[in-house]
């Protein structure tokens, strides 16, 4: 039922019936009870008219925060934290196609340094800890239903990894799309484009109502590490562990000084009535008549602390709040307005009910953030990305850590600009990167046009290469070396 002749105010008034027309549509789907409990609280705000929006006089700037830099030498944290070691969970937010570069399958199994996939990364990461201490870390990942296969058969071999009675997995759920004149559940003769996912603010319901949550805790696993699948920064670090039990802390939040490049991004606030900290999301900021976000969005000066989605997590917080809030942890709203068909701009326009992980930090009392260095803050969302990664800008450990190239001393990462024409797809990328430039004494990359790396070739300070309008060109392997200069391969012989 399709039908966007409603008029929103009409629609507010069968209120009832809205509410019961979804909450059906997810029995149907048996989604279990506490994500539909969950779903219903939010539909209820978009129809009495809320957007999740967070006005700008309703928040001051988070204040001082701790930072790791100033706890790192702590010899208390770092020896609570390693004992307490044998009660941590690791999760990783593993329901990502990768669809931006055009990856069909899920983005952690994507090669990354010489042949190990993230997950290879992250596993090695657990398995040399294990070695160091003697504790069996279980690895969970939070799946979704485009993700879950892959992930478990690639999972079913690390069972020195899994705690008896414990799944290697579990999957995220999905929310119903609202058409935004009628407030109905989306109603496409493709099924698939009637639900969107929830965003992973979903953890906290897919924690509860899969029962890994309480299986953890009886387990005697009393604490979770969370982070994005694509994010090899995200290491398990006993003195922030050490740090959030010393201080009771139920849900600690790693963040960033943001910069420009991370000024369009979400950032820490306090709420002034009650002095909270939270999470404003870029869909949460008020806009201006031209429909941007408001400017004091971007103010890097007063909002200068940004979520890296590194999260740690006392499970037993997390049940004792969700056992008082029907079984979910009620997470502020995010209201995205998009269209039923993201491939087809012009049909109708649907409401996507979601909700962020982090955005929890406001319903903990006494939750907290952490500034860490971008070293713990490593994602990968392009082919850019990806090259740099991959590149001798890094190395991996014995441990499986990925840190910064001694050789760069104190230089910040370089900036990388592949042609997204050429390089924008995975495919395009393996297709035209066979080997990967040495950019560790690099400060920019910037490719124009349709270039093959297939040589050894090493990038020093600002280089720019330009392709051959007239075709693909590979740089030639007798240039081993570009040091602040463009290179135009039309012009070579």
């Amino acid at each position: 039922m399709n039908d966007m002749s409603y008029h929103q105010s009409d629609s507010r008034n069968n209120r009832p019936s809205l509410i019961a027309e979804a909450r059906k549509r997810m029995e149907d789907a048996r989604l279990p009870a506490v994500v539909i409990n969950n779903f219903e609280r939010l539909l209820k705000k978009v129809v009495e008219g809320d957007t999740g929006i967070i006005p700008e006089d309703s928040i001051e700037s988070a204040g001082a925060v701790d930072s790791l830099a100033s706890i790192k030498g702590n010899a208390t944290f770092t020896r609570l934290g390693t004992a307490a070691l044998n009660q941590l969970a690791v999760v990783r937010l593993n329901g990502g196609l990768g669809t931006s570069m055009g990856l069909s399958g899920a983005k952690s199994l994507l090669p990354v340094r010489g042949g190990l996939t993230f997950n290879d990364v992250m596993i090695g990461q657990l398995r040399s800890l294990r070695r160091d201490v003697g504790v069996t870390i279980p690895f969970i990942h939070m799946t979704s239903f485009s993700t879950d296969t892959d992930i478990r058969s690639v999972m079913a071999s690390t069972t020195d990894l899994t705690v008896p009675g414990l799944p290697p997995v579990f999957q995220q759920h999905k929310h119903p799309k609202i058409y935004a004149g009628s407030f109905l559940p989306a109603q496409e003769s493709d099924d698939e484009l009637n639900w969107n996912p929830p965003g992973h603010g979903d953890i906290y319901a897919a924690l509860i109502a899969s029962g890994v949550a309480t299986r953890l805790l009886a387990q005697g696993k009393r604490y979770m590490f969370v982070a994005n699948s694509d994010n090899l920064g995200a290491t398990v670090d006993p003195t922030i562990l050490g740090y959030m039990i010393s201080a009771n802390c139920p849900f600690l939040m790693e963040t960033c000084l943001r910069t420009e490049n991370h000024s369009k991004g979400g950032h820490l606030a306090r709420d002034i009535t009650s002095g909270r900290l939270l999470l404003r999301e870029v869909a949460q900021a008020p806009r201006t008549l031209s429909g941007q976000p408001i400017p004091e969005f971007s103010d890097i000066q007063k909002y200068n602390q940004f979520n890296t989605n590194n999260i740690w997590l006392d499970l037993q917080a997390v049940v004792d709040v969700a056992n008082t809030n029907g079984g979910c942890i009620p997470l502020p709203l995010i209201s995205n307005i998009k269209t039923v068909n993201p491939r087809d701009k012009t049909s109708q326009r649907v409401i996507q009910i979601e909700s962020a992980m982090g955005a929890a930090i406001q319903v903990f009392a006494g939750a907290r953030a952490l500034q860490v260095g971008l070293d713990r803050f490593m994602p990968v969302k392009t082919t850019n990305d990806l090259m740099l990664t991959c590149s001798d800008v890094f190395e991996l450990t014995p441990e499986f850590h990925l840190i910064d190239n001694p050789e760069r001393g104190h230089l910040a990462p370089p900036s990388i600009n592949l042609d997204n024409k050429y390089f924008g797809m995975i495919q395009d990328f393996s297709d035209r990167v066979k080997v990967v430039p040495s950019l560790r004494h690099a400060t920019n990359l910037t490719v124009v046009g349709d270039v093959v790396f297939a040589a050894p070739l090493e990038i020093i300070g600002n280089v720019t290469i330009l392709g051959d309008p007239t075709g693909q060109r590979h740089i030639p392997p007798h240039i081993q070396r570009l040091e602040n200069t463009q290179l135009t391969l039309g012009q070579l012989v």
